[in-house]
């Protein structure tokens, strides 16, 4: 079963082409979504720019390149194209190894990493939100689409933290 074709399957008989103006929780859910995203996003730069695992560093080019970057240009677009006036953001930070921050000032990569997995966490939980709180069927399926990408990704980090030995698990439970 193809989770996502079973919700694509879901909102069909709902996309006939008449989208209604978005409704009010919409807007919210998604303006809200967009900010995250952006915010989020600048800490994956920082976060890219101080690793020092080759591993890790991969792996949150690939949360900005193919999760949160395609994401924010979507939500950007469309909340421009239905006139929603879009929050402000900041910009982007370069991409490159900053040499001058003292060790006590940066994350360690296991802090990075389980910072980028909370907030993909974060992601999944307000991506259902929006899913059961939207009435239109193409945010339904926004919100389907950003939620499975966030799952996919912590999949991923969830391996790669098991390797590395980064992976905060709680202690096994004995009822005696």
């Amino acid at each position: 079963m193809n989770l996502l074709e079973t919700i694509k399957d879901a909102f069909k008989p709902l996309m006939n082409g008449e989208k209604p103006p978005l409704q009010v929780g919409e807007v919210m859910n998604l303006w809200f979504y967009l900010t995250a995203t952006d915010q989020t996003m600048r800490g994956e730069e920082v976060s890219y720019n101080t690793a020092q695992d080759p591993e890790l560093k991969e792996a949150v080019k690939d949360v900005l390149d193919n999760v949160h970057g395609p994401i924010h240009k979507e939500l950007h677009d469309f909340l421009r194209d239905e006139g929603v006036e879009l929050p402000v953001t900041t910009s982007p930070k370069p991409l490159e190894p900053y040499k001058l921050i003292p060790e006590g000032a940066k994350m360690t990569d296991d802090e990075i990493a389980n910072l980028l997995v909370f907030n993909l966490t974060l992601g999944i939980q307000s991506a259902c939100q929006g899913l059961v709180q939207s009435t239109r069927a193409d945010v339904g399926m926004m919100f389907s689409r950003y939620q499975m990408m966030k799952i996919t990704m912590s999949i991923k980090m969830k391996d790669l933290m098991g390797r590395k030995g980064w992976l905060r698990v709680p202690p096994p439970y004995n009822k005696h």
